[in-house]
Order: C-alpha cells, then structure tokens, then sequence
C-alpha cells in the first residue's frame, strides 16, 4: 500500500491548542506501536502563543493571552482562528518495511521542513504569489541577516515551521495566516522578528479567502510533495 493511500487526513476543525497537543502525543505513540496509519492532521485554533524550545527570554513582554511551553523547534509562535494549521504525523524513518516510500529522504529534517515549506510556495503561486523560503531576514537583536524558516513575501513572513520528532514520526507542523486579524501577533517577537515582519494571504491577495478551498488544495499539494 502506497503513502497516499494510506494517510489519513483529519480535521479537527477548531480545537483549543492544549487538547490538540495532547491528541498529537497519543496519536504519534500509536502510530510508533503501529496502532494506527500516519496521519495529516488540519485545524486552528483559539489565540495562543506558544513556546518553542529556541525561546528566548524577552522574546514575550506583553502578550495577554495563554502561553504555553511546547516541545517543537524554534521560539515564541502564536496560533489563532486567522490560521490553517498542519500537523504531518509521518514517519521519516525509511527503514520500517511497513511504511512506504515518500518522496524525503530517511532521516532528513532540513529535506521534510523544505516540503512543508514548498507546499506553501505551491500554493501561493497558484495565486498569483511569488514566495521564498528560508529568506536572508534579521532577527530583533541580531547582528546581521540570516536564513529564516517558514515562508516569506518580500520581508514579511506568510507561514511558520516548528516541528519535533520521536522515533522518527514527526509532529506540529506548519502554520498559515491566511485571514488578517490585527490582535494576532502583539505583545511578543514571533519567531525572534518584529510584528510588522509577518502577513497575512488576505492582505497579499487584498481580498477575503475562501477558508475551505484553500485548505483543501493545501492539503492536496502537500500529500502530492510528500
């Protein structure tokens, strides 16, 4: 049986971030037992930052929402109802005879991070965006420009990475700002940037989105990448 017809893609609609993690852990321990297939898990979520493992101190000086300490690369991120969020749970492990073949390479990060990120270029460019990843950006405090994860319009960012790993089945994902929401994003450097470093695909576009078709031809784009 082939990848493709074996993931199994859920929606999970609005899910309040903590019970979303918690399903993420049990699934990715089930899928580790084989229990169940892999998974490409679709939601959003209440407003809500969350702490990666890079965080940093000063990085959140005045949020007023929930925050909370997560086990994914990366620094402060926030999530809220404005975004489609994805959360792969594949396994990258490319020695199990049970799962088959993808498209990455065994056991490289940086080659699954760059598939989730050109499922976002893919996308926009359908719509007419022209994107990068990985974008020579500088972060708030930082000497100079470096390479920056997730996807980038210009000098703002459109999508945000984070992921972990256990036993090689990933987990968290990839998060989109698709509908412009001007309380998201305040209070905090998300991902190590100022506010005005990140956008949204409705100030892009300069119209409203139709939430549903662009998360199903997301979906359909990533599948087709991995």
């Amino acid at each position: 049986m082939s990848f493709l017809d074996r993931v199994e893609v859920i929606d999970w609609g609005l899910i309040d971030y903590r019970e979303a993690f918690l399903r993420q852990e049990k699934l990715v321990e089930q899928i580790i037992n084989k229990e169940t297939s892999e998974k490409i898990i679709v939601c959003s979520h209440s407003p809500v930052v969350t702490l990666g493992r890079g965080t940093k101190a000063g990085d959140v000086f005045a949020w007023k929402g929930e925050t909370i300490e997560v086990n994914r690369g990366g620094r402060a991120t926030y999530h809220g109802p404005s975004q489609i969020v994805l959360y792969p749970l594949i396994y990258l492990g490319g020695d199990d005879a049970d799962y088959a073949t993808k498209k990455i390479p065994a056991r490289d990060l940086h080659a699954y991070m760059r598939t989730l990120e050109k499922s976002v270029q893919l996308l926009l460019a359908e719509m007419g965006i022209s994107s990068q990843a990985q974008a020579r950006q500088k972060q708030v405090g930082a000497d100079a420009e470096a390479d920056a994860t997730g996807v980038w319009v210009g000098d703002q960012k459109v999508a945000a990475i984070g992921i972990a790993v256990k036993k090689w089945i990933t987990s968290h994902g990839i998060a989109l700002n698709v509908q412009d929401d001007p309380n998201a994003f305040q209070g905090f450097y998300p991902c190590g940037f100022q506010t005005t470093q990140v956008t949204s695909l409705e100030k892009l576009v300069g119209k409203k989105i139709d939430r549903a078709s662009l998360q199903k031809r997301w979906v359909e784009i990533l599948l087709e990448q991995l």
